[in-house]
């Protein structure tokens, strides 16, 4: 069992720390709390390499283990052993139910906070009666992370008694009962401290950057669809603004090969790189020109605001719940397009392409996201609104 001290201790819950959006929030949230003096407990569901890995993590990056007797950030699994299970799915939920249940009991935090889905209903329910405070976290687009009625149903009669819910924009309250929006508060995610960084005043690369899984609602088809536009443009000044520019793709996911056949089948593969997954995106893009977000839906998009805080110039669909838009003040630090549309991306391209000016100065504009969302700052608000919860 933790030993009790007047430290106040925080379970942090989620299924893994891969490297998405949601996992490197709590990451950098955990350690602005370690460095606070709150004792931090991570209890996931599995060891998902590669992962985000804490400045005060006290478990092997390699194997995933905890180290007990290392001061830090300690880690404890929720998976139940293999022997436990059977191919029956209710036996299987009451033993999850109960090692999560079990795990409450024996670290006994002054306060759970869940992150996604299925795991802010499992965090309420297995507290139960135990006088724990859990704060759940809705990290997408509602309706995509509650796309089933047996999520979202347990959702709504459960959310309205949780401590707190957490939203990442206002548009996203509204896919919920009156009771849970009486209970949310909107916190922004805080700005990654690697693109923390000073503007790059060179001349900049003619690269197009996408961030992202690839998967249908990223949706980099429409990227590459837009940029296929102008390169087989009958307009002269279109192809030409086209020429030198290459789109880079940083991300693998499920649609690589199809992405691949369609730059080949529109003849701009020879100005498509597939860059896969990578650990020092900063680097890689700091000098670019344009990043586009294509995505059918998004919750707060982090590739977005990090490319912002870079001074790209930032071209989103106007997505579903409303993050790039929350981001993007139109034609002031970026552009938005409509969801789905190649032709107004190849617009809003062609602007950026060919007026180096106007690039620049939404670029720079962009980059006042370093001030609004450092982690710093950012953290701070996420902590006085759980010390509020504890009080």
């Amino acid at each position: 069992m933790k030993q009790k001290t007047d430290k106040k201790h925080i379970a942090l819950y989620l299924g893994g720390l891969r490297k998405g959006g949601a996992e490197r929030v709590m990451v950098t949230l955990a350690d602005h709390l370690y460095e606070a003096g709150w004792d931090v407990t991570f209890v996931t569901t599995y060891f998902t390499p590669p992962e985000f890995y804490p400045a005060h993590a006290s478990w092997d990056p390699k194997t995933g283990e905890d180290i007990p007797q290392k001061e830090g950030i300690h880690r404890i699994y929720s998976d139940p052993s293999s022997n436990l299970l059977s191919e029956n799915r209710i036996r299987n939920f009451h033993v999850r139910f109960a090692v999560l249940r079990s795990i409450w009991k024996t670290i006994s935090p002054d306060l759970i906070l869940s992150f996604i889905g299925i795991n802010n209903i499992m965090a309420i329910l297995t507290s139960a009666g135990l006088k724990i405070p859990v704060a759940v976290s809705v990290r997408a687009n509602p309706p995509e992370e509650y796309n089933s009625k047996k999520l979202l149903i347990p959702a709504k009669i459960l959310f309205p008694i949780a401590a707190g819910v957490i939203l990442q924009t206002g548009p996203a309250a509204e896919f919920f009962p009156k009771a849970v929006q009486k209970k949310a508060v909107i916190l922004p995610n805080p700005l990654n401290p690697d693109f923390i960084r000073p503007l790059w005043r060179g001349e900049r690369d003619r690269s197009i950057i996408s961030i992202g899984r690839l998967d249908e609602n990223k949706n980099q088809k429409m990227l590459l669809e837009a940029f296929s536009m102008l390169r087989n443009s009958k307009d002269a000044n279109e192809r030409q603004v086209s020429e030198g520019w290459s789109i880079h793709l940083y991300g693998d996911g499920p649609l690589r090969e199809t992405l691949e056949q369609q730059a080949k089948q529109e003849g701009i593969i020879d100005q498509v790189c597939f860059e896969g997954i990578v650990t020092d995106v900063a680097d890689r893009i700091m000098k670019a020109s344009i990043y586009v977000l294509t995505s059918y839906t998004e919750g707060m998009p982090n590739a977005l605001m990090e490319s912002m805080a870079l001074g790209l110039s930032c071209i989103a669909s106007d997505c579903p719940c409303g993050g790039a838009a929350e981001l993007i003040r139109n034609g002031e630090n970026g552009f938005l397009v409509p969801v789905g549309s190649a032709e107004k991306l190849k617009e809003k391209l062609y602007l950026m392409m060919s007026d180096k000016e106007l690039a620049q100065n939404l670029g720079t504009e962009a980059s006042k996201v370093q001030a609004n969302y450092n982690a710093g700052t950012v953290s701070r608000k996420w902590e006085n609104y759980l010390e509020k919860l504890l009080r």
